[in-house]
């Protein structure tokens, strides 16, 4: 890789908005990332924070709304690219539920970040994550298989929830965790995450979260809620309930739209790093 301010052709585009590049772990994957352009190999890691897109794949769209945020904090924005249709024409939906057919996209997104940290000098062992819609239900998923990865999460508008109950079989609930995943759920690393639960006042449409029938519907869904607002306070309860601490941020006149969330998104993750040591 050229040197990080190498302001050659080549060198240029591995600072600021970089083009999206192909995971070395599986080329089928992608992430685009801002990067700070006074940032050196030389200098200290910076602060890493992830933002993942939801069905509609707007990686780029969120890379450049955070990339006066990466100015202002010292940090750098990762946003990674998972297609649709990876496995199968079509498909949309496998991301969320952390795997699909053998591809496991939070151990995916763990290779990213290792890859990021290789090239672009920053934080690696923990980092900040904020998924919205589609990413917000993969962001509390992983959380639950990697709790001490991270440093926050922020769970934006999860139209389907995965409570933490091992009565319930996955993805409605945590029944079978270990036995699908390989770890097991520690909610005492939960605990210590910084956690932001945040929707819009206005997220009231129910189209496309009550898809009886679809690919990504199981029976049991409808007892979370109707709206994406129901469900998220469902899962509210659920983490408060063993002890797990969440900022809920409710946004006025905003509908079901990611980007409507990011001041509320960033001024939490803007007191996450004021407070770094």
């Amino acid at each position: 890789m050229p040197p990080l301010r190498n302001l050659d052709a080549q060198g240029a585009h591995f600072a600021g908005r970089t083009p999206f590049f192909a995971s070395r772990h599986d080329q089928r994957l992608s992430y685009a990332l801002y990067v700070p352009k006074e940032h050196g190999a030389q200098a200290d890691p910076l602060p890493l924070v992830v933002i993942q897109h939801g069905t509609g794949r707007s990686a780029e769209l969120y890379r450049d709304r955070w990339t006066q945020f990466a100015i202002d904090n010292r940090c750098v924005i990762l946003t990674p690219l998972f297609p649709a249709g990876l496995v199968e024409p079509g498909e949309l939906h496998s991301f969320k539920f952390l795997e699909y057919k053998g591809t496991r996209f939070d151990e995916e997104l763990l290779h990213i970040v290792e890859e990021v940290g290789e090239r672009w000098n920053t934080e690696t062992e923990r980092f900040l994550l904020h998924g919205f819609s589609g990413g917000g239900q993969f962001a509390h998923r992983f959380a639950y298989a990697h709790p001490r990865r991270l440093a926050a999460v922020s769970i934006g508008a999860p139209g389907r929830i995965t409570q933490l109950d091992d009565s319930l079989p996955w993805w409605l609930g945590t029944g079978g965790f270990e036995e699908r995943f390989g770890v097991r759920i520690d909610k005492a690393a939960l605990r210590e995450i910084p956690m932001q639960m945040v929707v819009g006042a206005d997220d009231i449409e129910t189209w496309e979260i009550n898809n009886v029938g679809g690919p990504n519907w199981m029976d049991g869904v409808e007892k979370t809620g109707r709206t994406r607002i129901e469900r998220l306070n469902v899962l509210r309860e659920n983490f408060e309930a063993q002890g797990i601490n969440v900022r809920f941020d409710l946004v006025p006149g905003v509908g079901h739209k990611g980007t409507g969330v990011v001041p509320a998104v960033q001024a939490f993750m803007a007191d996450v790093l004021s407070r770094r040591p």
